[in-house]
């Protein structure tokens, strides 16, 4: 083998293990795997009202897993405290006791009405998972309900 050939040879292999390592490097590292999408920054629920001020006394972060089969309703409530959520399946309808109305889509975050009595509807064919993350102070009721206000 020519001098030249030889060492062309040996560069080339050296240049295609090097990127094959970088690639691998990259590969392996997580922090390079993880993406981040900020979903919703706001200082209002979703009807446009603004948010309460934060509380004094002892938070208590809560966070729900909520399931909406198909075709049903949650009755009327409010929440005395802030919360918001995300989405994740589905396509969920809620309603203002004043009628307005907000469709929450698949992959989509909202904030909900605080001290406002609504209630969710899933009028869609799959059930409806919705993560919900409430900001309350310990031992506080995070939605009370309002079973005198008839569904229709």
């Amino acid at each position: 083998m020519k001098p030249w050939l030889f060492a062309a040879t040996i560069i080339c292999s050296f240049a295609i293990l090097t990127s094959c390592e970088e690639a691998r490097a990259q590969d392996d590292n997580p922090v390079q795997q993880v993406s981040s999408e900020e979903l919703i920054r706001t200082s209002q629920s979703w009807d446009g009202v603004e948010l309460p001020d934060y509380f004094q006394g002892r938070p208590e972060l809560v966070a729900v897993k909520y399931v909406f089969p198909a075709g049903k309703k949650l009755g009327w409530h409010h929440h005395p405290v802030m919360n918001y959520g995300i989405l994740v399946q589905g396509e969920l309808t809620i309603i203002g006791q004043d009628g307005k109305e907000k469709v929450v889509h698949e992959g989509e975050a909202v904030v909900e009405m605080v001290n406002t009595i609504h209630h969710g509807e899933n009028r869609g064919n799959k059930p409806v998972i919705l993560y919900m993350f409430y900001l309350s102070q310990k031992g506080q009721q995070l939605a009370v309900q309002h079973p005198e206000i008839p569904l229709e």
